[in-house]
């Protein structure tokens, strides 16, 4: 061992020890008579391990006796200072193991902006970075969680395989799968190829996409000519795995660690998917059918998470919709607990719900009203009134807690009035706050965050382009001038130029690589990247599409049926809202059409 790595094994080991003393529940494994999965996540340790599905993943590989699991984030800090100052490699938390003598580095990957970071991990790990420079005995490269079934074509010459959909339900089948392909169970090794066991993998798992098996063509307009496998035998569309119904154990984070956004609280899972159909909403498609745990499941979670800590992080799409949530909160309470939730729908709020957070010392309810205007709310089909929302505030005002509201901007047939109606309703919900505060002497305070729509695959605005960026900030300059005018109301807003990276990142196809690429070397400057493009960026993020045209993610099948999002894209044209899901009693979307 050469004395850079002495340097960078030594401090990396005092550092990751420290770290890994501030936790409770992780697993550290043998690694005798067992292959090895690097479980990579694209960013910082405090943002990975706030992450559920990273740490549900991580249970369930490391449930198995025959697999060790070991964690890896993004250095950031004093941590990437060494990895900088040694040229060392990239190391695991749990043995200090360098990337490369991993038998499978497996990314998590639920955000696109994070795609930069997979080829900053790969790199400080040693491993070539395109996949068709990684035969022989480098690592395999895989990428899961939600970004794989909604789009993977940006990441396919990075990556070997995308295993697509919700873990639980395809996992264990991969991981044998893999152990038979590799010669695993055989205890000898076998002479397969790379390729060869890719193949394996490929002709036996449905939830499996290999890139480098489909051929991709385009029209000189660019937009794909056709996107087919090059084998006959390799499958045509490939299947998002799902666990439906729920069943099993309530998923729970089994980590606690006070060096996370969720600081010493166990997250537990209540439900899973959203039922509301809003249009612009890719969590509330690919998720479907929306699934709930029993109540009977989720006490006796709640109280198993309740004995290795006191505060109960609540997940869901949305926590009021949940049935039987103000007893469950109120058994939290009883118990001696506290506990938090994220965004709240408006016209589900209950008394007994925020009573209960209010015990539980929660201080700011965040409700999404999303747009300003009654038509631009049937438009994303959100199935919500001004009344509604005026009376959620009340109900929420009434209680001392402050506000937080979300809006988007840039919304597909957005006009101006629509702008004009976002400073009205705020204007009326401040006045009812103030109206519901003043005899207590405390005015609560109001948050805005305003952000960038974002056309995402799989749901009706798919064929929607983004708003220009120059017209994106001439609308949050007006509505800061507006709100700074009326005083005492806190606006928050994205920035445009990272709204329309990651449109391009969403809806981008494997030409998009190249960008990605590119930003890598130039240090993250996507302005230096953009350039390089083999195609335009406007020409995903400006460009309104054509129904019939192939989409970059047609191939991926997750039960909704693609006429069924055009009619929905049909009927927000036209400011008509639809029915909300009904799950199991009809078949619109398709998802649930054979259980009918």
């Amino acid at each position: 061992m050469d004395l850079a790595c002495r340097f960078v094994k030594n401090d990396i080991i005092s550092l990751y020890k420290n770290l890994l003393a501030r936790e409770k529940g992780y697993l550290k494994k043998d690694w005798g008579g067992k292959f090895s999965i690097a479980l990579a996540y694209p960013n910082s340790y405090r943002v990975g391990m706030s992450n559920m599905g990273f740490q549900v993943v991580y249970q369930l590989i490391n449930r198995r006796p025959d697999v060790v699991a070991e964690r890896v984030f993004l250095p950031q800090g004093r941590e990437l200072d060494i990895y900088n100052r040694t040229g060392g490699a990239i190391r695991s938390l749990e043995s200090q193991v360098p990337l490369q003598q991993f038998d499978i580095i497996a990314f998590s990957i639920p955000f696109e902006n994070d795609y930069p970071n997979v080829l900053k991990i790969l790199e400080l790990g040693k491993i070539p970075l395109l996949a068709e420079d990684r035969s022989g005995s480098w690592p395999f490269v895989m990428a899961g969680g939600v970004t794989s079934f909604l789009n993977p074509e940006p990441l396919s010459m990075f990556v070997d395989f995308f295993l697509l959909g919700e873990a639980e339900a395809n996992m264990d089948r991969f991981i044998d799968l893999f152990a038979d392909a590799i010669g695993f169970y055989n205890k000898k090794r076998n002479n397969k190829t790379k390729q060869e066991i890719i193949s394996y993998l490929n002709n036996n798992e449905p939830s499996l996409y290999v890139p480098s098996l489909y051929r991709v063509e385009y029209n000189s307009d660019g937009t794909l000519k056709a996107f087919v496998p090059k084998k006959g035998n390799c499958k045509e569309t490939v299947d998002v795995a799902k666990v439906v119904p729920l069943k099993g154990d309530v998923a729970l984070s089994s980590i606690v660690t006070p060096e996370t956004e969720f600081a010493d609280k166990i997250i537990v899972e209540l439900s899973r998917g959203c039922g509301c159909s809003c249009r612009f909403c890719a969590a509330g498609y690919v998720y479907r059918p929306p699934r709930t745990y029993r109540k009977e499941e989720l006490e006796k979670a709640i109280a198993k998470a309740l004995e290795s800590s006191h505060h109960i992080g609540m997940l869901s799409a949305c926590v009021s919709d949940v049935p039987g949530i103000d007893d469950l909160t109120g058994m939290i309470l009883e118990h001696g607990g506290v506990f938090s939730v994220s965004s709240l729908r408006a016209d589900t709020l209950t008394a007994g719900l925020l009573d209960n957070l209010k015990k539980a010392g929660q201080r700011t309810v965040t409700i999404a009203p999303e747009a300003g205007s009654e038509r631009l709310r049937r438009v994303i089909n959100k199935h919500l009134t001004r009344d509604q929302i005026v009376d959620a505030v009340r109900l929420i005002a009434k209680r001392d807690f402050n506000i937080k509201l979300y809006l988007l901007i840039g919304l597909p047939t957005e006009v101006q009035d629509d702008i004009h109606e976002i400073v009205d309703l705020v204007k009326v919900i401040k006045h009812t706050v103030v109206k519901e505060s003043a005899p207590r002497g405390r005015i609560a305070q109001l948050t805005l965050s305003i952000n960038c729509f974002i056309p995402k695959p799989f749901t009706p605005f798919q064929w929607s382009k983004m708003d220009a960026i120059n017209v994106l900030k001439e609308k949050q300059k007006y509505l800061k001038a507006a709100f700074k005018k009326e005083g005492g109301i806190r606006v928050h807003t994205d920035v445009p130029k990272w709204a329309y990276i990651q449109t391009l990142l969403s809806v981008g196809d494997r030409t998009v690589g190249q960008t990605i690429l590119m930003a890598h070397k130039s240090g993250g400057n996507w302005s230096r990247a953009m350039p390089f493009s083999k195609i335009n960026p406007d020409f995903f993020v400006y460009r309104s599409k054509e129904i019939n045209e192939i989409l970059p993610w047609d191939f991926i099948n997750n039960g909704i049926e693609k006429k069924h999002l055009v009619r929905e894209y049909h009927s927000a044209l036209k400011n008509e809202e639809t029915p909300m899901c009904k799950v199991g009693r009809c078949a619109r979307c398709g998802v649930c059409k054979e259980s009918l």
